[in-house]
């Protein structure tokens, strides 16, 4: 966490505490720092063993990781830099790397420059909370504003502050899971939950929609604050609540409570796989400020990343961890 706090400007999503708690068996987390000429570079990764091999190879958590850096000029040559990592990977047995980037750091593709490819995979909506609160609101659609004006008459929101109340975010999180079919590893352990509460490299508030006649809660959602970013992280409605849309509320409250805390940026997200689906038009419904979601992928040894694809046809990267 020194390292990240010495650069300054980082994400929930970069930090220790994330990676711990996010890693799989056969994964260690690994912070890779580079420091010269006054600039600092820090790259945070899952470190993965291939199965069967002596191989590794680098992803990042899910989210937005890549680079954080400090004192980056217009003119920075990567070339020492690129000299320095490649070594690492050398040394390392690193066969490939996968990472999501971030869409609020605009020097992360300048950073990694020659080293692979960093394609575009869609967008990202961001609620600009340096804007007036009416402001910002007057980006909201006509018929997501209604629909939040109507749950606020009927319903309230509360930060989750008991055990009790925090298992039952769990328990919509996972009835919405049930729902919408999601891969298992959408499943997260409930120990996960309560995990990423006791983290102290970020502050995580999760946000209850109470309905005010029954005191049933309706909806759920965990928001992530980091510096002058807050990210809209894992959220759930009830089946029969579906028509009341409480997930408008829970956003619209996070976004008043992040403006008067001085947050800048509130990072909805996008759609599932970085596409323009419903997922994404519910979130685009409340702002039009839009972010490039880019992916890293880069193959460092090009011998032993084709052996190891032989049969894999799929459209994924690493290929040789595709299902076929």
């Amino acid at each position: 966490m020194h390292i990240l706090e010495t650069i300054g400007e980082f994400d929930f999503y970069h930090t220790y505490d994330y990676h711990n708690i996010s890693k799989n068996k056969d994964e260690t987390p690994v912070l890779l720092l580079y420091n010269r000429d006054n600039i600092s570079i820090a790259i945070p990764f899952l470190k993965r063993t291939i199965p069967e091999t002596s191989y590794f190879d680098l992803t990042s958590v899910y989210g937005y990781a890549g680079p954080v850096y400090k004192n980056m000029t217009e003119d920075f040559d990567n070339s020492a830099f690129i000299t320095e990592f490649r070594n690492y990977l050398d040394e390392n047995n690193i066969v490939s790397i996968f990472s999501r980037l971030h869409p609020y750091l605009d020097q992360q593709t300048r950073i990694l420059s020659g080293m692979g490819e960093t394609p575009i995979c869609g967008k990202v909506v961001n609620i600009d909370l340096t804007k007036d609160i009416n402001e910002q609101r007057s980006q909201y659609g006509k018929s997501t504003k209604n629909r939040t004006n109507k749950c606020r008459r009927i319903a309230t929101v509360k930060e989750v502050v008991s055990k009790e109340e925090l298992n039952t975010y769990i328990d919509i999180y996972y009835e919405n899971m049930d729902r919408l079919k999601a891969d298992k590893t959408y499943y997260f352990s409930r120990e996960y939950f309560f995990n990423f509460l006791d983290c102290k490299d970020f502050k995580t508030r999760v946000l209850l929609v109470i309905e005010n006649e029954t005191g049933k809660t309706m909806a759920g959602s965990m928001f992530v604050e980091t510096n002058n970013i807050v990210q809209f992280h894992l959220s759930g409605t009830r089946t029969e609540y579906l028509n009341w849309a409480p997930a408008n509320l829970f956003l619209d409250e996070m976004r008043l409570l992040a403006t008067a805390e001085g947050y800048e940026i509130f990072n909805l997200g996008g759609g599932l796989g970085g596409k323009e689906d419903s997922l994404f038009n519910f979130k685009s419904s409340f702002s039009k400020d839009y972010r490039d979601f880019r992916l890293w992928r880069y193959v460092h040894i090009q011998e032993i990343y084709k052996d190891l694809s032989k049969g894999k046809t799929a459209d994924f990267f690493p290929r040789y961890r595709a299902k076929n």
